[in-house]
C-alpha cells in the first residue's frame, strides 16, 4: 500500500469511492472533485498498484469552496485544517485505512500547528463516524441545522 498525493487522474476512482459512502460522505460531481483538490491544502489516497483504496481531502481555512459546513468553521475559527471527505472502499474497509488516513491528517494538522475541523452527520444520524472521530478525541463545538438535515461540528485541538 501506497500513500500519495491525489490528482486529477484519480478523479474518477475518487468519485466511485465518494459514491458507496453516500450519504455520509455527500454527494459531488467529477467537476466539484476536481475543484475540491484545486481549493485543497492536503489531499492524499492509499493505493494498492493504481488501484485507490481510500481517499482524505482537506480544505484550508479563507477558500471559495461554497459547502455550508465549511461556511460554519470559516465564521467561528481563524485556522483549522478542515476534513471535507473521507472514504474507503467498500472491499477495503475494516483494514484501518480510514484510521492511517486520519493519522496523516492529524500529523499534517501538527506541524502546522493548527486544529483539525470536521463534521458528522446527526440527522440522519452517522453512529459509526461519531465512533470513529470520537476515537481521534474530537470534540463538539457547535451544530449546525441545514433544510433536511444537522450535523454536529467538531474540532481536534490536540497535537501530536
Amino acid at each position: 500500500m501506497e500513500l500519495r498525493p491525489l490528482e486529477n487522474k484519480d478523479i474518477l476512482a475518487i468519485w466511485s469511492i465518494n459514491q458507496e459512502g453516500l450519504p455520509g460522505t455527500g454527494e459531488v460531481s467529477h467537476d466539484e472533485i476536481s475543484s475540491l483538490l484545486g481549493f485543497a491544502s492536503y489531499s492524499v489516497g492509499y493505493f494498492l498498484d493504481e488501484e485507490l483504496l481510500g481517499f482524505v481531502i482537506c480544505m484550508p481555512p479563507g477558500t471559495e469552496y461554497a459547502s455550508l459546513n465549511y461556511a460554519w468553521f470559516n465564521q467561528h475559527f481563524e485556522s483549522f485544517v478542515y476534513v471535507d471527505r473521507i472514504a474507503v472502499s467498500q472491499k477495503h474497509r475494516n483494514k484501518s485505512i480510514g484510521t492511517q488516513l486520519y493519522n496523516h491528517v492529524v500529523e499534517f494538522a501538527s506541524q502546522g500547528g493548527v486544529p483539525i475541523a470536521a463534521e458528522v452527520s446527526l440527522k440522519p444520524p452517522n453512529p459509526g463516524s461519531m465512533r470513529f472521530h470520537s476515537r481521534f478525541a474530537f470534540d463538539e463545538v457547535g451544530v449546525l441545522h441545514h433544510e433536511n438535515k444537522s450535523v454536529t461540528m467538531l474540532m481536534r485541538h490536540r497535537t501530536l
